[in-house]
């Protein structure tokens, strides 16, 4: 695929990490440019939320070893508000609420720190109210939903897309989206699949783990990579994301397993 650039957007060697004494990620080595899409699959307890986690900063992950380089900078000692303002975006798998804190007020401020950060000024509140509305449109999310507290007394398909909203408010140029997809029936699949899709471009890239193919119906990734018992075993292009739905992960394992 013709990428914007010739040079990684994220660069991972070797990277263990641990959630207290239970050692989790041991040995990821990955490589995403800008334009690409990398769907990362595996069975339950491989390791797949701990590594969209790890690289969003969530201080629950004790890093180990290897390096992670962001445009060629080392952010793993960053805070994970630093990483954000960088332009790495977290979707969660179970969206938090925020009580008393409005969703537009949320994303302003979320607007606003990373131009600081960039050397812009904060936005006035007429030009980003016009550019709210106009994401709200793109998205397909209700408008009322941004008046009210983040999250507060959502569905989940309303949490979902709620994030999906946030991710076109702060143009991030790596979105990590942890099982977008957990939860949702066909008709907001399609509609946070479409964000998805709409908010793609050239210059950005998008890590989007799940457990199921349904969700890579309505977003082609460029790579899929099995993740088990916390390393990369196996990469391949879309129709691998098939071949596991058709065959599921154990002989995977058993390839694996034979090779130890």
């Amino acid at each position: 695929m013709t990428t914007a650039s010739n040079k990684p957007l994220l660069t991972i060697k070797g990277l263990t990490a641990m959630a207290g004494e239970l050692e989790i990620l041991k040995g990821i080595d990955l490589e995403v440019f800008p334009g690409e899409v990398h769907a990362i699959m595996g069975p339950n307890g491989s390791g797949k939320s701990t590594l969209a986690n790890v690289l969003a900063g969530r201080p629950d992950y004790t890093v180990t070893g290897g390096t992670v380089l962001f445009e060629g900078q080392d952010i793993l000692k960053l805070e994970p508000e630093i990483r954000a303002r960088m332009g790495l975006f977290l979707a969660f798998q179970y969206p938090l609420e925020l009580p008393g804190v409005r969703a537009w007020q949320f994303l302003k401020a979320g607007v606003d720190a990373k131009r600081v950060h960039n050397g812009e000024e904060e936005m006035s509140a007429r030009e980003f109210d016009q550019m709210l509305k106009a994401k709200v449109a793109e998205v397909q999310i209700d408008p009322d939903l941004v008046k009210r507290a983040v999250n507060e007394g959502f569905s989940g398909g309303e949490k979902k897309r709620n994030e999906i909203l946030q991710m076109a408010v702060l143009e991030p140029k790596l979105a990590l989206l942890d099982e977008t997809d957990s939860g949702l029936d066909i008709d907001a699949l399609r509609i946070v699949s479409d964000g998805v899709n709409l908010l793609r471009s050239p210059e950005n890239a998008v890590i989007l783990v799940t457990h199921y193919q349904r969700i890579l119906n309505y977003i082609t990734p460029n790579y899929v990579h099995v993740l088990y018992d916390g390393c990369i075993v196996q990469s391949g292009g879309p129709e691998l994301a098939h071949e596991l739905e058709e065959k599921g992960y154990d002989w995977i394992k058993d390839a694996v397993d034979a090779a130890v």
